[in-house]
């Protein structure tokens, strides 16, 4: 929602830039010109360069094999055999006390608030309400359904 509101503004500000006093005047100057001249002589055409040949490149020399020697074959080392471990035998868990279940007091009540006393408005006054015409008015200019003559708009009269 924003974005279309900055567009908005900013086609707004475009609107009243481009449509100010200089804009204007300056559209009517450029409609004042004379006619563009006719166009000039056809340029002349660029001559083609010639290609320039490359000389070829070198060939590559041929390198001999290298020859590896063979990787000594060994045996793995055995990893030595892990020793089973007793298994733990735990306590069992001591039974959890049981808490005395603690009593509270009572809550103390709210003491209860004085009664306000009974507030009488005085009575209103004996006004009557307005009227509201149910007829509309006669006074109303009725409009005129032909147009009267103007006499300067007349044509003058002929000889």
């Amino acid at each position: 929602m924003a974005g279309s509101t900055h567009f908005f503004l900013l086609s707004l500000i475009m609107t009243l830039s481009l449509s100010s006093i200089d804009m204007s005047m300056a559209a009517r100057s450029l409609l004042d010109t004379p006619a563009a001249p006719p166009p000039a002589l056809a340029l002349p055409t660029i001559p083609s360069l010639p290609k320039a040949s490359l000389p070829p490149l070198p060939s590559l020399p041929t390198l001999p094999k290298a020859t590896l020697p063979p990787l000594p074959s060994m045996p793995l080392p055995t990893l030595p055999t892990q020793p089973t471990l007793p298994k733990p035998t735990l306590p069992p868990l001591p039974s959890q006390p049981t808490l005395p279940q603690a009593t509270l007091p009572p809550l103390p009540t709210q003491p209860t608030l004085p009664t306000a006393p009974k507030v009488t408005l005085p009575p209103l006054p004996a006004t009557p309400l307005p009227t509201i015409p149910t007829t509309i008015p006669s006074i109303i200019p009725t409009i005129p359904t032909t147009i009267p003559t103007i006499p300067f708009f007349s044509p003058p009269p002929s000889n």
